[in-house]
């Protein structure tokens, strides 16, 4: 039996309405609601044919591009308008991680996610360094992808469980060879509201948690994006997780 994978929020997904949801418990796409569209990367055709069935016979993900091998995913994202991208790890030319530190360069807004047959802390560690928001085992594709790839477009990671035991390992050894942790940077009411953030709080939530103003809040999150010197509420919850501020 798997462990249930997870993400930022633990919140379940709001429901459009009576019925009205689609599988994987998150809510079914508005009528006429444009599909993610989908960047698929393995030099295994039969595992690529798979992974696509997965994810086209849902209503909001589309596979609109294939590749073969890291450079030829590249190659893709140039030329295909993209939301997301599905890379597995081993593959000739340029590897999935090579190949995700490149689409970093050429797609900045692109999300990625690696799909892989290794259960393993290094290349999971080399994973977010390289940018992917998701790591997801091929032997569970069928149950955990479908979430990962709608975890990824709401800027979530998705981890699973062997993953958040890497993470808390990590952050115990930092802790017992007393390393200093990274969020001393941060002053105190910072540390509050990156906390927030990473939990998924809206800043209209966070103002009221804290009885601050929500131009305040918007103060706080932009003075915590330049002086840690990151992009965006992703990069801001892999941080508060590496200083152990919230649980992966």
């Amino acid at each position: 039996m798997h462990d249930t994978p997870t993400t930022a929020r633990a919140h379940p997904a709001p429901r459009t309405g009576p019925g009205d949801t689609a599988p994987h418990g998150v809510p079914a796409p508005r009528a006429g609601a444009q599909r993610i569209r989908i960047l698929l990367a393995d030099d295994h055709a039969l595992v690529r044919r798979g992974v696509r069935l997965i994810l086209d016979q849902e209503p909001d993900l589309q596979v609109i591009a294939e590749a073969g091998d890291g450079a030829e995913a590249v190659d893709r994202a140039r030329t295909h308008d993209l939301d997301l991208a599905v890379l597995d790890i081993t593959m000739p030319h340029l590897t999935g991680l090579q190949a995700a530190r490149e689409l970093a360069a050429v797609r900045p807004g692109l999300r990625i996610l690696m799909l892989t047959m290794h259960d393993n802390e290094q290349y999971f560690f080399q994973a977010l360094k390289a940018g992917a928001c998701g790591y997801v085992l091929k032997s569970v594709a069928d149950r955990d992808l479908v979430a990962a790839c709608r975890a990824a477009m709401r800027d979530e990671p998705f981890l699973y469980p062997g993953a958040v035991t890497a993470l808390i390992r990590t952050y115990l050894d930092r802790s017992h060879h007393a390393e200093e942790a990274p969020d001393r940077i941060l002053t105190p009411r910072e540390e509050e509201v990156l906390k927030l953030v990473a939990e998924g709080h809206s800043s209209k939530e966070i103002a009221e948690l804290l009885f601050i103003s929500v131009a305040t809040v918007q103060r706080h999150r932009a003075n915590l994006l330049h002086k840690l010197g990151l992009r965006d509420r992703l990069e801001l919850t892999r941080y508060a997780i590496r200083a152990g501020l919230i649980e992966p």
